[in-house]
């Protein structure tokens, strides 16, 4: 099945058109909004996809150094409940991280660009990397403290 991605997909690539199997075009890709079915009119499509993506990447590959050197300058502390030994009630989720990041740099992250190698269930000091851009990535001290 061929498809234009209208949004980045990890694994697949960036918006375009791309050919995938039947089965996850049809019941992830489209349902989700993450493509569309490719038509001839389409093309037109994936041109103006692709010219807008190069100049916000050329616009924003120095903003992005920019919020790199706030994130990595200081740490930031996320707070959570904990129970006896430091252990948490479920995992750090991205979310609490990007509002902690939000709060601490006063730059908005998007949730999906926060890359945590291990689930994050103690308190302490944890590392997490953001990807601020396609070349641009910042790794981010991260304080889990008890609330």
């Amino acid at each position: 099945m061929k498809l234009i991605l209208t949004q980045e997909v990890d694994g697949l690539g960036a918006p375009g058109d791309v050919e995938v199997k039947d089965g996850y075009g049809r019941n992830y890709l489209v349902p989700r909004g993450l493509g569309i079915r490719w038509t001839r009119g389409g093309e037109k499509t994936i041109e103006s996809i692709k010219s807008a993506r190069a100049s916000r990447a050329a616009r924003d590959a120095g903003h992005a150094q920019e919020i790199k050197t706030k994130l990595e300058s200081s740490p930031v502390n996320v707070k959570v409940r904990a129970g006896e030994g430091g252990r948490l009630f479920g995992a750090v989720t991205t979310t609490e991280i990007a509002d902690a990041i939000a709060e601490t740099a006063g730059e908005k992250v998007d949730r999906r660009t926060i890359v945590v190698s291990q689930p994050i269930k103690t308190l302490g000091s944890h590392e997490v990397t953001v990807k601020l851009h396609d070349e641009v990535s910042a790794t981010v001290a991260l304080n889990v403290v008890s609330a």
